[in-house]
């Protein structure tokens, strides 16, 4: 293994669920029906990824705190015709770990060390976020511990 790469710090968000908006036809506006209906019920979500397929089809990822699962699911049932979704999908007891630093905008390759450290405990990532500051990977919330332990091996941490 190369050396650690420095970092602030590591979060981890537990009690979550993921839920997808699935195969949507891609245009202006879709998210932000999407987030609208569950913010107008008082639902937050926490983590949010979004791509679009070769097919022209978005599909939005986002987390929810697992006791608001069902609740969200009520509000995206109706919405996904609507939105001409394909499907909505939903998957209980995921957690988000993150690792920060203040220099990881000019520090490269530091999403790949994250990577490595969940594939070397063979954690599966569901979905993946970042920003200037921050990589975050929402995997099985059964496995955190684990994450932890390898992120750890792979991080130089405070």
């Amino acid at each position: 293994m190369t050396a650690k790469v420095k970092a602030g710090g590591i979060i981890r968000n537990e009690r979550l669920a993921k839920i997808g908006v699935m195969s949507a036809p891609d245009r202006c506006g879709l998210a932000c029906d999407v987030l609208r209906a569950l913010g107008d019920k008082g639902i937050n979500v926490e983590f949010i990824v979004q791509c679009t397929d070769l097919a022209n089809n978005s599909h939005i990822v986002l987390c929810v705190r697992e006791e608001n699962l069902e609740q969200a699911l009520t509000v995206l049932k109706p919405l996904q015709s609507a939105v001409r979704a394909e499907e909505i999908t939903y998957q209980p007891n995921v957690a988000i770990v993150s690792v920060f630093g203040p220099d990881f905008r000019e520090r490269p390759a530091v999403a790949a060390a994250v990577f490595a450290a969940m594939a070397s405990a063979g954690i599966n990532i569901l979905a993946i976020s970042t920003s200037i500051s921050t990589v975050s990977c929402v995997i099985d919330g059964n496995r955190v511990d684990d994450a932890v332990v390898a992120l750890r091996e792979f991080f130089d941490l405070p």
